[in-house]
């Protein structure tokens, strides 16, 4: 069954303590602030034990316990005082005369305050009782009653005014102190609003203290960096919370926007066991915040400059001027030669026995001839044998450090492992030699100009290609050995090369040699560049094309003769259709006119241009299988007449296919019906797979068909020919080629002739 207790007690503070305490042994705990309230709670439900302080308004507790001892109910419950007021002896004995069963002083630990209230917790523990005094007695225990009162009000009078003026002199020192800090201090309360700051946030944030008193913290807004306003906020909330916070870094905003550092401790304010609002002081740190990031960054430049010596080809000497040159310091690095820096600056290696044996004597004379000369530093190459035997070369860079007399007295070094510079300078060479070897021996002349085209370098066999000796060569204008009628041209492509950066190919011109001959070369050249990337000069390799040359002309000879052969051979075509149909052989040619301007209006190139003159003139050739009569019959076809009719283009193409000719003539008269849906004839050839010519072709031949008379209808005019090919552009005929068609009508005036 669970212990009920009644305590009384009118200090709040008291009251939350002693429940705490009880609640946490398993207690059921009731409360009262007098005694008079302590007595109708009892009497309205009686407890098990009740814990009273003494002094106390409207009943104290000498006067509790006489009516509690006196009521026949509560008499049995077990009385005890927990006093910090009431501490004598005297005070005590009275309290027992009353019959109060246990007399405790306050302040005990709750383990030890449980094991004093055992005693009247045991099972079966009555309560002390007292007998009715006489009226005697009874005036005497008032006036002793009224003596301890009198006194401990007295007292607690006299308590008072010394707290008080102790509180004065330190609300005293408290304004004089929150006037005139040199932090700032100020005080929110529970509802998130500024109660007070001290004026020193004028001096340090250019605020008055009137912009932030009785305003919402909110306005901390204003002062505060966005990721600072987010941890106050936090802060604020965790202090309101009853928390104490250690102090913390924000950024701050002054009222001129300069940015400051403060360091801000918060702390709760208790009245009566609650939070009623919080405390703060902010400390201005910013120029400790400078220093900390000064300090920080020079800590920082050390040991980068540590870690960079350190992991780098490059060492750190200090040597004594003395014999052996003796080592005072070397970094860390020295580890790469397999050396530690103790062997040195122990003095068990001198830094002299490291240094090659065949620079070593060059060294010393070098170093003492520069230290006589009163130089400060100077700069050497050598080599350093490192602990295992390997071979570095070094770039040493070193100053000179002297006494007051002059005399030098150190050696300070800054050594550079240049052994991969070494080796690839001697790779370079051996590459350069190789290079010259190869220039010298290939067949192609290489060469090097500068801007005003002078030669500056060339290869043996620019001299065997001109016929010019190599003082001749050297510094000669490349004017003087190419024709006048290829040296414009020249100067052209150099031209483009200095404006451009970029290389030029395959350019000719004609070399006239010492001796007068003329020779044709074929030539590459790139820019030449400075170290600021600035075109400088040309270089190039020139090949002898001379007999290319004329192997082209005979070709172009041959090519001439073949030509002719074909137009020969179109001539007779033609004549042997014109002979069986006059009416064939003029659309023929009016066809080849109108697609060899067609192509032209389209911009081909002129072998195309040419192809389609060409099978223009024949790309009906294959009607000399269609038997005149029905060439030449003034009705309307029948089926069987038109099919024969429709057969012509595959008859052409197989009467071409064997001809020997640079043009597709047999291509694009067997597809000059091909339509670029795929509904023409004789293949159902569509769209990219008909080729452009044919395409051409078959706009040329639809017009001149439809704009000219025919043995089986009069002319249908040039407008319905037009008509028929806007209709279906892009359906029947090539959209492009429509296009271009029309711009010859329309805007070039072109008629059939």
């Amino acid at each position: 069954m669970v212990t009920r207790v009644l305590i009384v007690d009118d200090s709040s503070t008291n009251l939350y303590v002693l429940e705490s305490i009880l609640k946490g042994y398993g207690f059921e705990v009731t409360s009262a602030e007098n005694g008079k309230e302590a007595l109708e709670k009892a009497r309205s439900d009686p407890p098990d034990l009740i814990i009273s302080d003494i002094l106390m308004p409207v009943m104290d507790g000498y006067a509790l316990c006489r009516e509690w001892k006196s009521d026949d109910t509560l008499k049995w419950i077990p009385l005890v005082f927990y006093t910090g007021t009431y501490t004598t002896t005297k005070d005590e004995a009275f309290a027992l005369s009353l019959g109060v069963d246990l007399f405790i002083l306050k302040p005990q630990e709750p383990d030890i305050l449980m094991s004093l209230l055992q005693e009247v917790l045991q099972e079966g523990y009555t309560a002390r009782q007292v007998s009715v005094k006489p009226l005697g007695e009874e005036m005497e225990v008032f006036r002793q009653h009224n003596e301890i009162l009198f006194h401990k009000l007295e007292k607690k009078m006299l308590d008072l005014e010394e707290a008080n003026q102790e509180l004065r002199i330190s609300e005293e020192r408290y304004r004089l102190s929150f006037e005139n800090a040199s932090d700032v201090i100020y005080t929110i309360d529970t509802n998130y609003n500024i109660a007070s700051i001290s004026p020193s946030v004028e001096l340090i944030l250019g605020y008055r203290p009137e912009d932030f008193i009785g305003k919402s913290v909110t306005v901390f807004g204003n002062i505060l960096a966005p990721e600072s306003l987010e941890k106050a906020v936090n802060n604020i909330n965790n202090v309101l919370n009853g928390e104490t916070i250690p102090p913390s870094t924000y950024e701050f905003i002054t009222k001129d926007g300069e940015r400051k550092y403060g360091e801000v401790s918060g702390s709760p304010i208790i009245r009566d066991g609650k939070v009623s609002g919080l405390i703060c002081v902010a400390r201005d740190i910013t120029d400790r915040k400078q220093v900390e990031k000064e300090l920080r960054e020079a800590f920082l430049r050390r040991q980068e400059m540590e870690f960079i010596v350190n992991n780098s080809e490059t060492l750190v000497w200090l040597w004594k001027v003395e014999q052996g040159w003796p080592v005072e310091y070397v970094s860390d690095n020295i580890r790469r030669y397999g050396y530690t820096p103790d062997d040195f600056t122990s003095g068990r290696i001198s830094y002299a026995s490291i240094i090659h044996p065949d620079d070593l004597q060059r060294i010393a004379a070098e170093i003492e001839q520069y230290t006589n000369e009163d130089r400060s530093e100077f700069a050497q190459e050598y080599r350093i044998i490192s602990k295992s035997g390997d071979i570095h070369w070094a770039d040493d860079r070193t100053s000179i450090r002297r006494g007051p007399d002059g005399s030098a007295t150190h050696y300070q070094g800054v050594v550079i492992d240049i052994t991969e510079r070494k080796r690839a300078e001697e790779a370079l060479q051996q590459s350069e030699e190789k290079y010259r070897d190869i220039l010298d021996n290939i067949d192609d002349a290489y060469y090097e100009l500068d801007l005003k085209g002078n030669i500056v370098f060339f290869n043996e066999s620019m001299i065997s290609k001109t016929g010019y000796s190599s003082e001749e060569l050297m510094g000669m204008n490349y004017r003087q050995y190419i024709s006048s009628e290829t040296s414009e041209q020249v100067l052209k492509v150099f031209g483009e090369i200095y404006r451009t950066g970029k290389p030029h190919r395959n350019f000719t011109y004609e070399v006239i040699m010492k001796g007068g001959q003329k020779r044709h070369y074929e030539s590459w050249a790139n820019p030449l560049f400075d170290e600021n990337n600035r075109v400088i000069g040309f270089r190039g390799m020139a090949h002898d094309i001379t007999d290319r040359k004329e192997a082209e002309k005979q070709l172009q000879k041959t090519l001439e003769t073949l030509r002719r052969a074909v137009g020969t051979t179109v001539q007779v075509m033609v004549s042997a259709v014109e002979i069986r149909d006059p009416y064939t052989a003029g659309h023929q040619l009016r066809v080849a006119d109108l697609a060899s301007s067609i192509a032209i209006e389209m911009g081909l190139p002129s072998e195309k241009i040419e192809s389609i003159r060409m099978t223009g003139s024949i790309h009906d050739i294959g009607k000399l299988s269609v038997p005149a009569e029905i060439l030449v019959k003034p009705g309307r076809l029948t089926e069987i007449e038109y099919s024969l009719i429709k057969e012509h283009p595959q008859r052409g193409y197989e009467m071409l296919k064997d001809v020997e000719s640079s043009w597709p003539l047999a291509q694009i008269v067997h597809q000059h019906h091909e339509r670029m849906d795929g509904s023409g004839y004789p293949q159902g050839l569509k769209g990219d797979e008909i080729l452009m010519e044919a395409r051409i072709m078959a706009v040329a031949d639809v017009i001149e068909a439809m704009a000219s008379h025919r043995p089986y209808r009069p002319t249908l005019g040039i407008d319905a020919a037009l008509d028929e090919i806007v209709r279906y552009r892009g359906v029947l005929y090539d959209p492009e080629v429509v296009d271009a068609c029309l711009r010859l009508f329309h805007e070039k005036g072109y008629t059939i002739v």
